[in-house]
């Protein structure tokens, strides 16, 4: 147990490295105050353009990896969790730092890009999958959160496919879904405006003045 408290708080700590945030005050502004609030990829690159969009899905999709990457590798190598265990514990602190950093007053993204990088170093045959499937899925429906909700879909998905052998999978499938859960609760505007075909489509920007 306390191996996957200090990975939920090392996570955390990392998740709290909020990129949209930071590309948005060396811009001169508060992403969160712009679009729709939150310091993520999406809302960077509506307000921001391309540069910034890439830049703040980087720093988000690596502030997962590399933490996950190290306990892997080279943490608690004699701990009795499964290290793809520790592993999401680790995903999952980042999510939640992410989603709801203490400097920030608990304001923050919606945890997408973040979790693509929790899913890529985790498995990278279900990161391949995820690429596909948001790539896909967003191309066809021009919406954003269409594709980030099936990317947080596919994740416990995945855990079935590949981990079901696994003597503590139902672990496993247990953490993933709370990553399903929240990605649903980060995206419950966005699914109202699905429903109200309000959504915002991709490509549309957001006047900063």
């Amino acid at each position: 147990m306390s191996h996957i408290l200090i990975c939920l708080c090392i996570g955390y700590l990392c998740g709290c490295i909020s990129t949209g945030y930071i590309v948005g005050k060396a811009n001169n502004i508060d992403i969160r105050d712009y679009g729709s609030g939150n310091a993520g990829t999406t809302n960077a690159l509506r307000t921001l353009g391309i540069k910034a969009g890439v830049i703040t899905f980087i720093g988000d999709a690596f502030k997962a990896l590399i933490p996950i990457l190290i306990i892997r590798f080279f943490l608690f190598q004699n701990s009795d969790i499964e290290p793809q265990l520790l592993a999401l514990y680790t995903g999952l602190g980042v999510i939640l730092g992410h989603n709801y950093p203490f400097w920030l007053h608990f304001k923050g993204g919606k945890g997408i890009a973040a979790t693509g990088g929790v899913i890529l170093a985790f498995d990278w045959r279900l990161a391949l999958i995820a690429l596909c499937g948001f790539v896909i899925i967003t191309a066809i429906t021009r919406y954003v959160s269409v594709g980030s909700l099936l990317v947080s879909i596919i994740f416990p998905v995945g855990v079935i496919l590949f981990y079901r052998g696994n003597p503590q999978f139902l672990h496993m499938l247990i953490v993933s879904l709370l990553f399903t859960a929240s990605a649903f609760y980060k995206h419950k505007g966005n699914i109202k405006r699905l429903l109200n075909g309000t959504e915002n489509k991709l490509g549309q920007k957001v006047d900063v003045k």
